[in-house]
This record gives C-alpha cells, structure tokens and sequence, in this order.
C-alpha cells in the first residue's frame, strides 16, 4: 500500500504562471497563505490523474468540439468541477 496521498491541494497566485504551493492538507494550506497574505486560488487536486482526464473518467466534462483533448486544451483545462477556495490577502474570500 502506497504512502501517497489520495489529493493534494495547490495554490496558485493571482497572476502567478506557475503554482506556488502544493499541500496535502487544506489546513495547513491556509495557514500558509495565512502566514504570507497571499491572494489567489486554492484547488484540490486527485494525484495520478491529470484535470482533464478525471474530468472525462467521471463524468464532470464531455469532449463536444474538434479542439477538446488536444495537446492545448489538455494542458489549460481547469478543474472547475473540484473543491476550490478564493483567497484574498491570507483569508477565505466568501464574496462578502
């Protein structure tokens, strides 16, 4: 039996090109972005499995156009159907 965690969460800056942090909690994730005052966007993500095929493998998207699967989608496709958390200044971004 593997070690490995089932989800990590990712954090990406709001203007970031590249993810900045990767947690295997969401607590200890918060308190990062916490201690730092980021702004941006927290995703749980399933490891071994990339966005857009477990996207597909459960149902949550249907490839409906020519480009759907290409290189290029596949590699911006976003997870919208996964568990995500805004953050503003180091705290939970409810849209109040």
């Amino acid at each position: 039996m593997s070690d490995a965690p089932e989800f990590v969460w990712v954090f990406h800056g709001d203007g970031a090109r590249h993810a900045s942090g990767v947690f295997v909690g969401k607590g200890e994730a918060l308190a990062w972005i916490e201690q730092h005052g980021l702004t941006g966007l927290l995703t749980k993500y399933p490891v071994g499995v990339g966005a857009y095929d477990d996207a597909v493998a459960l149902g949550r998207f249907k490839p409906s156009r020519d480009h759907h699967g290409t290189p290029q989608h596949v590699a911006a496709f976003s997870p919208g159907h996964t568990e995500h958390v805004h953050v503003a200044n180091g705290h939970v971004d409810d849209g109040r």
